[in-house]
């Protein structure tokens, strides 16, 4: 077979490969004569007294340099390409569809369903939630008792998703047809056919284009799914660019029964969803997905049973959530900076992780367990907005000023827990306040039923441009508020 029948795929990468590496190459024969005549040294000495066995050394050693090499570039083409955050965009609901925290409580009074501790339970849960006034429903859970259809679900998702594609699509310019995948998250709501679908039938995407769709994974499916499209756009399989689209649907499975631990979902979850395109080229892109880290909790029967959804004992469904969930918010939290902490931090916080370590477990020392400065590792953080007690918690347990964690609670009162697609929110909060620069890195990260805990890692390489419009439109002047 005739060097012309090589495709390109394979020539191109050989080339690259040799070019990078002559020097190493160059040293490969030098190398190889070296270690004959260390051999022949040995076989003087007496230690190989035959020639066959100097034969099968020498030609050992002549071959393993060939072999290295092959084993390299086979290496090398697996080697995973990087892969860019083109642009995202967020749904913004609009004003008509505002719920004030008054018009709640009043809403869930005037609700047959609920009974007079429920609407107490509910008022006390809201006025201690962190949100302001411009949090938002979808149309059928504002009208009396709520429209939980099938059709009044797959409008509130159509109506969210396709705006925030629209949005993205608009700002990079990219056409429809080159989108290869398409992956969308959302917890409760799993229709036929899918929300992935429906992209795919409202866009026109392409007749191979790779979908899927994410339920039952909470509010950290959204990182799982840049995950999912990182892998796929990393197997070259011709695949321009991955859109990601994170929502939660709230209309079907409003909860209508008098459980405590279930009325919660009520009063946390607002409207919300985005849009992210990824590529693997640099060209136009904002950001670089540096990692992403999974941790899952499930195989303890706690965690995996501290955010469940089931029936009541009067047949109503929907989402409990046990007393269990910060306690294995924070355990799970632990194990996920332990396997995120040494691919990060810099040696300096290892070290001294380390020393902390040996002192109390080997030396016995009555000392605290030293905590990692992840403010060393990253300029910012975006943590799921998923409560005050969640955003807490977690500025408790890292360390971090009330600065860092303002993206959060400044989503959460502007949007409220907008599940998986919050820590989009909170990007766009700091883009809009012009803090994040080239270079600086942010750390997204987020929770999920099963019990999970996902984070991404994303360099800048890219500010935005002055004046964009995003989701904080009109009111980032108000921002922030106090006490939050």
């Amino acid at each position: 077979m005739g060097t012309s029948s090589l495709p390109l795929s394979l020539l191109a990468p050989a080339y690259h490969f040799v070019a990078s590496h002559r020097l190493t190459l160059a040293a490969f024969p030098f190398t190889a004569t070296a270690a004959l005549r260390v051999t022949a040294w040995i076989s003087s000495l007496g230690q190989l007294h035959s020639y066959s066995a100097l034969h099968y050394v020498s030609l050992t050693l002549t071959l393993l340099p060939i072999v290295a090499l092959v084993l390299y570039i086979a290496s090398t083409r697996l080697r995973q390409r990087p892969v860019y955050l083109v642009d995202y965009a967020c749904f913004r609901p609009p004003s008509s569809l505002r719920v004030p925290l008054a018009k709640y409580v009043e809403h869930a009074g005037l609700a047959p369903c609920f009974d007079a501790k429920s609407v107490g339970f509910q008022s006390r849960l809201i006025e201690r939630s962190g949100f302001g006034e411009e949090t938002c429903l979808p149309p059928a859970l504002h009208v009396i008792p709520p429209e939980k259809t099938l059709n009044a679900a797959r409008a509130e998702a159509e109506q969210g998703i396709f705006s925030a594609v629209d949005a993205v699509l608009a700002k990079t310019g990219v056409r429809a047809g080159d989108i290869g995948v398409v992956v969308v998250n959302c917890t409760l709501f799993a229709p036929t056919p899918s929300m992935a679908d429906m992209v795919v039938r409202r866009y026109g995407l392409r007749s191979d284009v790779r979908c899927f769709s994410l339920s039952g994974m909470g509010c950290s499916a959204g990182i799982a799914g840049v995950g999912l499209a990182q892998n796929i756009l990393q197997c070259g399989n011709g695949c321009p660019y991955a859109l990601v689209v994170s929502t939660e649907i709230l209309t079907a499975d409003y909860y209508s029964g008098n459980e405590r631990a279930m009325l919660l979902q009520n009063c946390l979850f607002r409207m919300g969803a985005s849009a992210a395109l990824l590529s693997t080229s640099r060209v136009h892109a904002r950001y670089r997905l540096a990692r992403v880290i999974r941790t899952h909790a499930g195989h303890d029967d706690r965690a995996y049973g501290c955010v469940q959804q089931e029936d009541d004992a009067a047949g109503e469904r929907g989402i409990a959530l046990s007393k269990d969930v910060m306690p294995v918010a924070g355990d799970t939290l632990t194990s996920h900076m332990a396997t995120l902490g040494p691919l990060v931090l810099p040696t300096s916080e290892l070290l001294a992780y380390a020393l902390s370590f040996i002192a109390r477990r080997v030396l016995k020392k009555d000392i605290k367990p030293y905590i990692p400065d992840f403010r060393t590792a990253f300029e910012h953080f975006c943590i799921h907005a998923g409560g005050r007690a969640v955003i807490d918690e977690l500025q408790r347990g890292l360390g971090l000023s009330d600065e860092l964690v303002e993206p959060s609670r400044m989503a959460l009162h502007r949007f409220g827990n907008t599940s998986s697609s919050s820590v989009w929110y909170e990007l766009a909060y700091l883009e809009a306040k012009g803090r994040v620069r080239e270079g600086d890195r942010v750390w997204t990260i987020g929770f999920g039923s099963g019990f999970k805990c996902n984070s991404a890692v994303w360099v800048c390489l890219r500010p935005p441009p002055p004046l964009v419009s995003g989701p904080w439109d009109g009111c980032m002047h108000r921002y922030p508020v106090a006490a939050v």
